[in-house]
């Protein structure tokens, strides 16, 4: 019986790195050696970032509807029954991903001063300040029916409702006119007064199992809170984001490996531990809106910016060699995924730009992350290798094997965020190849 032979191959051969056999310290400067990066290596400029960008804008402004038909005759919708949908599209303009993509857009706008991009959002949002009125109608008459802005008006899940409150508020403080209130004191009341909690107030959820915390509820809860205490100048709203922030803290965060957890069970005497790459996204994301809009003297603003740096600590030691980060974060045998990439890549860049970061340690990472991401954007403008909608699970092939597709709304906001941040800190900072790696000149 024959004997199976393995040969484990060198690190290198997994990348196809060049082997040059014909040169030595005498004759060539080896150390400068081109590598054959996986991912393009070197600083992009804004230019580059821009053109990336204007891609997702064009497939975006496309692939996003912004009126509403009658599915029953395919026409323009008049008045508003459980027949009245979006128009054709791609995606729902009022996902809780869509609440991001709207503050990617708002972020661009800020920075670019293109009124393209605020006029993506305030479109979208008058075609839904036109209809809301008459859906609240319909739901006080048909409470049981099913219909297309049901989550805005009686939200079920922190999803229907947080985001989207977050992203109204940035919009009117980037000048939208019309009154869109009523989902602002919608989420308001949902997640002070009607969302599920534990005796402590700790946000969860009842399923898959009661009393459950998803990483991605801080996402879905604190820039909204964030948000309203910074229109009303009510504390409150601060002093809550903070008692959430840390009650998830303190439950999921592995301070050892400096990376959260996504799922905890309250009362459960052990959990396993599943590092999925997109909730530590949506926990950095918060981190980074709640340094950008906590009041600069409150007290719980030293323990978030620690956390920042604690998470990030955590997360750079894992960053792959191709610039991506993987599905589960510590897994490397798990595939690269795309939307947790351009979270970590924006936080990063947005935290140096903020100043709370050091350039130099952190930019070269901030750059082969959005190298990375700028890489799965196509030719249409499509956003590839992005982990669809999950759920949470005790264990590992569900996330394993986790689909991919570039109509996962996840990818786009976060694209569109990453890639502002990384315009002006290429704009506004020097970095250069300097003895062959990025550095801050």
């Amino acid at each position: 019986m024959k004997k199976l032979v393995f040969f484990l191959l060198p690190f290198s051969a997994v990348f196809g790195q060049k082997n040059i056999t014909t040169a030595s310290d005498a004759t060539a400067p080896l150390h400068a050696l081109q590598p054959d990066y996986p991912t393009s290596y070197g600083v992009p400029s804004a230019s580059q970032v821009q053109e990336t960008l204007d891609r997702v804008f064009i497939y975006l402004e496309k692939a996003t509807p912004s009126s509403f038909i009658d599915k029953s005759s395919n026409m323009p919708a008049g008045e508003y029954s459980d027949k009245t949908a979006f128009a054709k599209g791609d995606f729902r303009p009022i996902s809780y991903e869509w609440g991001v993509t709207y503050s990617g857009m708002l972020a661009l706008h800020a920075l670019t001063k293109q009124e393209k991009y605020r006029d993506y959002v305030f479109r979208r949002l008058d075609a839904i300040h036109e209809f809301l009125p008459k859906a609240r109608v319909f739901e006080a008459q048909n409470p049981q029916s099913p219909h297309v802005l049901k989550g805005l008006i009686s939200p079920k899940a922190l999803d229907d409702i947080g985001a989207m409150a977050m992203a109204v508020i940035k919009a009117k403080g980037a000048g939208y006119k019309k009154d869109v209130s009523f989902i602002t004191q919608r989420a308001s009341d949902f997640i002070l007064k009607e969302e599920h909690r534990l005796p402590d107030r700790t946000l969860v959820r009842i399923r898959p199992l009661k009393n459950t915390l998803w990483l991605d509820d801080l996402y879905m809860a604190i820039p909204a809170l964030l948000q309203l205490g910074k229109s009303t100048g009510n504390q409150a709203y601060f002093d809550e984001a903070v008692f959430q922030f840390n009650s998830y803290r303190k439950r999921m965060f592995n301070a050892q490996l400096g990376i959260f957890m996504h799922g905890y069970l309250e009362g459960a005497e052990a959990h396993p531990e599943f590092h999925w790459a997109r909730a530590n996204g949506w926990a950095l994301l918060t981190t980074a809106e709640m340094l950008e809009y906590l009041p600069a003297n409150h007290p719980g603003r030293r323990e978030v910016l620690a956390q920042l740096k604690n998470h990030l600590r955590g997360l750079m030691s894992y960053q792959d060699g191709t610039g991506f980060w993987h599905q589960l974060v510590d897994k490397n045998d798990s595939y690269l995924e795309t939307s947790a990439t351009a979270i970590y890549t924006y936080v990063m860049a947005k935290s140096i730009n903020m100043g709370w970061l050091d350039a130099r340690i952190y930019g070269p990472a901030a750059l082969l992350g959005w190298n990375a991401v700028a890489s799965k954007v196509n030719a249409a403008g499509q956003v590839e290798g992005t982990c669809v909608g999950t759920g949470l699970a005790w264990d590992p092939a569900f996330y394993y094997f986790r689909p991919i597709s570039p109509f996962a709304a996840h990818g786009y906001g976060p694209v569109l965020l990453a890639g502002s941040a990384v315009m002006q800190l290429v704009s506004e900072r020097g970095f250069k190849i300097n003895d062959s790696a990025v550095h801050l000149n």
